[in-house]
């Protein structure tokens, strides 16, 4: 009985301890890791974050690029940091999900070696054609490269790319051949587009928006489910006849293996409020990100679901990134 007792009151005082220690975080300054270049979209959503938990916790919050190696650099870092809640990480599909089916080999495994902490944000790539194409819609578009199997190819943007993924799935679901040519950035390929080196391509909004809005390229639909806010009467892929066309350049907050589920929840909790702040969501939603906060259990869930969602486009197209 006394065995018994003293391990009850063992277990109390654990459970007492990490409770404690979620309600203290953060004690000190917090890395915020983001595995690739300074001004891009994964750096916008790490400082408007990092800049509002400061701000709620007093503690300060320094936003570290780390990039290299397809965001797995960066991200390894968070998978190999302490589990103490001072190290959190953002990034995107690639390094979190999909890198593991683009590359031979990784230092850290995405779902034994991080703990989900919440979604982030979702924004939409477009589908833009060149203006010479003389095209309005995705099945006039179609209805061209049928007529000229071989003639016409897309710019995309790294290997795996949510971009790359949707149009070889239009082209595959379509039964259409699309020539692919690899840019190693967005705006270098919509540079190419208006230039007519390229057809078509499927860029993030935040870059191909200006090329639409200067009238040098035609906006044809958007990848994500929902139309977006920004450009309400830009129709969907899906909804032109393509259901299983459907996708997010998703960005989501991580930490590493062994966080402990109070501190999980409470890192999860701070980063939700902030992205529900309004003037948080205003601000992100002019970038074209859409705040969409979950539990951790909840993103989890949704980057399983990315995996059996993407592996087969993968698998069938043979896409590699090494």
């Amino acid at each position: 009985m006394k065995r018994i007792t003293t391990l009850v009151l063992a277990a109390a005082v654990g459970l007492f301890a990490l409770a404690s220690q979620a309600q203290d975080w953060p004690e000190k300054t917090v890395r915020v890791i983001n595995p690739f270049n300074p001004g891009g979209t994964t750096d916008i959503l790490a400082r408007v974050v990092a800049d509002k938990l400061q701000k709620r916790t007093g503690k300060p919050f320094v936003v570290e690029a780390k990039p290299g190696a397809g965001g797995m650099i960066g991200t390894s870092q968070v998978a190999k940091a302490e589990p103490d809640g001072h190290t959190i990480g953002v990034s995107i599909a690639g390094p979190l999900v999909l890198n593991r089916l683009l590359y031979k080999s990784m230092t850290y495994d995405p779902q034994k070696d991080l703990t989900p902490l919440t979604f982030g944000v979702h924004q939409p790539c477009m589908l833009i054609a060149n203006k010479s194409l003389g095209v309005s819609s995705v099945s006039e578009l179609i209805a061209l490269v049928k007529k000229n199997p071989g003639k016409f190819n897309y710019g995309y943007v790294g290997n795996g790319s949510l971009g790359h993924l949707v149009m070889a799935m239009l082209a595959e679901k379509s039964g259409t051949q699309i020539v692919p040519i690899l840019y190693g950035a967005a705006p270098p390929a919509a540079l190419a587009l208006l230039a007519g080196d390229v057809h078509m391509a499927c860029l993030p909004a935040s870059v191909a928006y200006g090329q639409v809005k200067g009238g040098g390229v035609t906006a044809l639909a958007v990848s994500t489910e929902a139309r977006t806010r920004l450009l309400p009467n830009l129709p969907t892929i899906h909804e032109q006849g393509y259901p299983d066309i459907v996708g997010s350049a998703w960005i989501g907050f991580v930490g590493p293996a062994g966080l402990p589920k109070a501190l999980t929840e409470r890192i999860s909790r701070e980063i939700g409020g902030v992205l529900r702040e309004p003037e948080v969501v205003e601000t992100l939603r002019q970038q074209f990100m859409e705040p969409a906060p979950t539990t951790p259990e909840e993103f989890r869930r949704f980057m399983a679901d990315q995996l059996q969602k993407w592996m087969p486009v993968i698998e069938q197209n043979n896409i590699r990134a090494d």
